[in-house]
């Protein structure tokens, strides 16, 4: 959709109450909001976009000019950046206009990142609304003073209420939708269950009973991996991944997976991935005592991996604001991305860090689950627990997710694993076998599993006895 031509008259000055002053507006706001756009398009122009942004919300005329031409490059093209921009500009013959490449350079280096592309968009939009508002009134006080109101003063106040109504409805995105488009949405879904009777309606898990009690991995779905420290959820997060990246079922595509490793490094994962694949044990790869077959079979793990439609973003810890940007960025680039995993919560980071940890938590879960809805994939977010399940000497349980309450709340599906005890009534880190326990699912039903846990290569199997 084209950005909305530039009005003639919204940020003239006007008279009555506002004469001699000055249009809300702030110029700082607008130059970091292009600088954002020049910096990642696809994210700030798509986000600009979805809210509907005209030209006139900027103040500057040349601020107007260069939105409306990067909004138009950007579709043309997908691509942007200060030279296509200045390009462009220059082959429209306004170039000069807008105060050279000198100025678009200047506009580029504003801001580092986009971590604040929203705070920038807010601001523009709140200043736009505001100009609209006073030149509202402002006509409204005129025309109040005329002797002869032009189709009597019903046809006047209906028309001023239209003017506020429509400020008021581009300040909200509209998101509602006629039930009929859900309906034939619903509809399709039962056709596609019914003909596929015995197929996954969503992504495979690579474990079949896990599968068969959640029947996949579902766009949309929050899906939290809890467990103690040292139980596994990071490789049975991998091993999950794999599965969609690399399915076994022959002929099946694989779908795009994004990891977010903010504790280990790519390189750690990756050598994690691998072994776990080839079936080789890490610990003997550590010594260099690997056999011929070990080779070869990491040879060829090595390959498929290469070829797997997989991404690792190790940058350590970032703002839940940060995370979706880049998610968001990598999705916008690639087609079938089909699910991300994040390991772990505790290590992001909320927007403000001198609010309460437990505030924050309840930002990072509800910013995960719009991604999750936003992106239409699921989202698996690995958890830590507390340590009452451990001193009880009991199986783990909702209550016990660590810093709990908005986490349960917002989750689609909850799996929470654990070991089985040993003769001394202690949790077994090195046990064969684990307990996936389905602790809450809203589409579906709960209940316990078992895996089969291969130490050697740290990587969980279907169960078999």
């Amino acid at each position: 959709m084209p950005a909305k031509p530039a009005s003639s008259n919204l940020n003239a000055p006007v008279d009555l109450a506002t004469a001699g002053r000055t249009l809300p507006h702030s110029l700082d706001a607008e130059k970091g909001l292009l600088a954002a756009c020049l910096i990642d398009p696809a994210e700030v122009i798509s986000r600009c976009m979805a809210q509907k942004l005209p030209n006139d919300a900027f103040y500057s005329p040349a601020h107007q000019t260069i939105y409306a031409t990067c909004v138009e490059v950007f579709e043309e093209k997908s691509i942007l950046d200060a030279k296509v921009l200045a390009e462009e500009l220059n082959n429209r013959g306004q170039l000069a206009d807008v105060g050279g490449p000198v100025y678009l350079v200047e506009l580029a280096t504003q801001i580092e990142t986009t971590a604040h592309a929203n705070y920038f968009l807010d601001v523009v939009r709140e200043k736009y609304l505001l100009r609209r508002l006073i030149h509202t009134a402002t006509k409204t006080v005129k025309n109040c003073f005329e002797p002869q109101l032009d189709g009597g003063l019903e046809n006047f106040i209906d028309d001023i209420e239209k003017e506020i109504f429509a400020i008021s409805d581009d300040r909200v995105a509209d998101t509602s939708q006629p039930i009929k488009k859900s309906v034939d949405d619903a509809v399709k879904l039962v056709q596609k269950l019914i003909a596929g009777r015995g197929e996954l309606a969503g992504l495979s898990s690579g474990f079949v009973d896990l599968d068969k009690m959640t029947f996949g991995l579902h766009g949309q779905e929050m899906i939290i991996l809890a467990a103690r420290p040292s139980m596994g959820k990071t490789s049975l997060a991998m091993n999950i991944a794999e599965a969609v990246a690399l399915p076994e079922k022959p002929g099946a595509d694989g779908a795009g997976v994004l990891i977010f490793s903010l504790e280990m490094s790519a390189e750690q994962l990756a050598m994690r991935l691998l072994t776990s694949r080839a079936k080789v044990s890490s610990q003997r790869l550590r010594e260099g005592f690997v056999n011929k077959e070990e080779q070869q079979a990491l040879a060829q793990a090595a390959k498929e991996l290469k070829n797997a439609r997989m991404w690792i973003d190790d940058s350590g810890q970032v703002t839940i604001n940060q995370l979706r940007a880049k998610a968001r960025r990598i999705w916008a680039r690639n087609d079938k991305m089909g699910l991300i995993v994040i390991d772990y919560l505790q290590l992001l980071a909320g927007t403000d860090p001198k609010i309460q940890r437990e505030q924050q938590i309840s930002e990072i879960s509800r910013g995960l689950k719009t991604l999750a809805k936003e992106l239409n994939v699921p989202v698996i977010v690995l958890s830590q627990l507390n340590r009452d399940s451990e001193k009880e000497k009991r199986q783990p349980k909702l209550s016990d997710l660590r810093e709990s309450g908005s986490i349960e709340q917002d989750a689609d599906v909850v799996l929470l694993l654990a070991r089985p005890k040993d003769v001394g009534d202690e949790f077994s880190v090195a046990a064969d076998t684990a307990d996936l326990i389905i602790a809450k699912q809203r589409n579906g039903p709960v209940g316990d599993l078992k895996l089969n846990f291969r130490k050697e290569y740290t990587r969980f199997e279907n169960y078999t006895e």
